[in-house]
């Protein structure tokens, strides 16, 4: 009797920036192995990153990066997380996952391991209510509000790439760039807007991961240090952004919302004139990787 295949599995790409050997994919070995791994390599292109075999993967490091995007790699963040979102914009596939490399398989209360690529799935599959709100709040899905942001973590996060994958830009961080470790809260805000916008949903709550930090809080710290203030006139910026109707497209939406990000949060700090124009230059790149399908 066959086995039926598991679900998405030509549909889904896992994406997971790295500057490590990727041990912990052992731990994730049951979940991870039927699908195809983007793995983006950040930090020095010459250090070689070991994977474990059995996986079915692709993967880039800076030069890759530089090779494939030419000037345009500019919009890629260096020695920062943020560089994942370069997997997004070379995947083929429909879904993304992403995790980060010190994240590990969490328990239920009974002792079983979670799946949390299956909850992934089944959220990404079941339509999202953004109209509408549940109250039942201990472990569940939940549909966030329209109207409502919230902060985004990039190391457990599922998202259909034919819908808002455009948007999913983790900004400028990290390497020559007065903040860092901000990238997934920046694209959450950004993306909320133009889900609102357009009428779609975005999902919160399980699966749940055991994430073993293998930061210093410290450093983290002094990368985040900016935006901890920068965040007090961010927040209200999206809370008060609006799209036009002329933006009907992710990528039109994007493009409106990198000329505001210019003209209001440029007057907090040149850097987010320099962050706009990288916004600009991620769809141009993104477009040219991934042209309009033909009817």
């Amino acid at each position: 009797m066959a086995t039926a295949a598991p679900p998405l599995k030509d549909e889904l790409d896992i994406v997971i920036p790295t500057i490590r050997n990727l041990d912990f994919l052992e731990m994730w070995r049951p979940f991870f192995e039927p699908y195809h791994l983007i793995i983006v390599q950040d930090g020095d292109p010459t250090k070689t990153i070991k994977v474990p075999e059995g996986f079915d993967y692709e993967l880039y490091n800076r030069n890759d990066i530089n090779k494939i995007l030419g000037p345009k790699s500019s919009c890629i963040s260096f020695k920062d997380s943020a560089c994942r979102c370069f997997g997004y914009m070379v995947s083929k596939k429909k879904y993304i996952f992403t995790i980060d490399d010190d994240c590990f398989v969490a328990k239920d209360p009974s002792g079983q391991q979670i799946n949390a690529l299956q909850q992934h799935i089944k959220n990404l599959l079941c339509p999202s209510t953004p109209l509408f709100f549940n109250t039942l709040y201990v472990d569940a899905v939940l549909t966030i509000p329209k109207g409502t942001l919230f902060p985004m973590c990039g190391m457990n996060l599922a998202f259909d790439r034919d819908l808002i994958g455009p948007a999913m830009y983790f900004g400028l961080m990290g390497d020559g760039q007065p903040i860092g470790r901000y990238d997934d809260m920046w694209a959450g805000w950004c993306i909320k807007v133009i889900c609102d916008h357009l009428g779609l949903g975005v999902k919160t709550g399980l699966p749940y991961i055991w994430h073993s930090k293998a930061s210093n809080p410290f450093v983290n710290l002094k990368k985040e240090y900016n935006g901890i203030f920068w965040q007090e006139e961010i927040i209200p910026f999206f809370q008060s952004a609006t799209l036009s109707k002329d933006s009907t497209s992710v990528q039109k939406c994007y493009i409106e919302l990198a000329k505001q990000v210019r003209e209001k949060l440029g007057k907090i700090d040149p850097y987010f004139v320099k962050l706009a124009d990288a916004m600009e230059t991620w769809i141009q790149a993104w477009d040219e990787l991934n042209p309009p399908k033909a009817n």
